[in-house]
């Protein structure tokens, strides 16, 4: 297990115009002055989250995987971040995980925002993903999902990191920033989260606030209403350290999530 480099981009979506936020994140990646191993971008981060699948979603050979693809090769890290995809007539808020060499995995998100009647649009997702990156376990979900600690109960040491895309408005944005400390420190693992900023399509404004929080709640990034991209690592000694001096999550209740 190595330590585990990540570019964050908290940027500014333009709503429904997958071309300009693909040039827009494009241009703004094209800064990068380190190499890095994961780049994460925020929920929806072509559109903006909306509720117009009909217009906006793609296949899973579309434009958009096209674009994260080569953008991994460029760049050779994982990019991921989540988009609007139909498939067998449905169509789903899905998470990709895209390898340098062409290869992805997906989550499909699994809380649908019932509050803004992502249930009536989108088909949630099942299952939960786990990826191997560096030696360290990743387990990707999509920003209502943290509001469920069930869901993302670290059981048996499952994962080492918890990474968490949204789209999270600014009005809940005290939510945001408590849940995401308590899921590092109930879970005893680094929680990385990717906000979007500015006003999206339904003048809802999104203050970003994104974060990455370390197994004992320290704060290892943070940046609040302006655009970022932004790398820093996080230290697999830290993590094993932190569960050999404290493991509370030995004396954990063990459960199974049925779907």
């Amino acid at each position: 297990m190595e330590n585990l480099k990540i570019t964050t981009y908290q940027g500014y979506l333009f709503w429904e115009n997958p071309d300009k936020n693909l040039q827009n994140i494009g241009l703004r990646l094209s800064g990068l002055r380190t190499n890095t191993d994961l780049i994460v971008l925020p929920e929806m981060f072509n559109t903006g989250f909306t509720m117009n699948a009909a217009e906006l979603a793609e296949p899973m050979q579309g434009k958009t995987m096209q674009w994260m693809e080569s953008t991994a090769k460029k760049y050779e890290c994982v990019v991921t971040g989540s988009l609007i995809i139909t498939e067998d007539g449905k169509y789903y808020n899905r998470l990709i995980w895209m390898q340098p060499d062409g290869n992805f995995e997906y989550y499909d998100k699994r809380h649908l925002f019932a509050l803004g009647k992502e249930h009536n649009t989108y088909t949630a997702g099942k299952k939960k993903l786990l990826v191997k990156l560096k030696g360290w376990t990743i387990c990707p979900m999509i920003c209502y999902d943290l509001r469920f600690p069930v869901w993302a109960r670290n059981v048996n040491d499952t994962y080492d990191l918890l990474l968490v895309v949204a789209n999270w408005p600014e009005r809940r944005s005290l939510h945001w920033r408590t849940l995401i400390p308590a899921r590092a420190v109930e879970n005893q693992a680094y929680v990385i989260g990717v906000n979007r900023v500015g006003h999206d399509g339904n003048e809802v404004y999104h203050s970003g606030d994104s974060t990455c929080i370390d197994p004992n709640g320290k704060v290892i990034y943070y940046k609040r209403d302006e655009e970022d991209v932004y790398t820093f690592t996080i230290s697999a000694d830290e993590l094993i350290k932190t569960r050999r001096a404290l493991p509370f999550l030995r004396d954990a209740d063990a459960f199974h999530l049925d779907d």
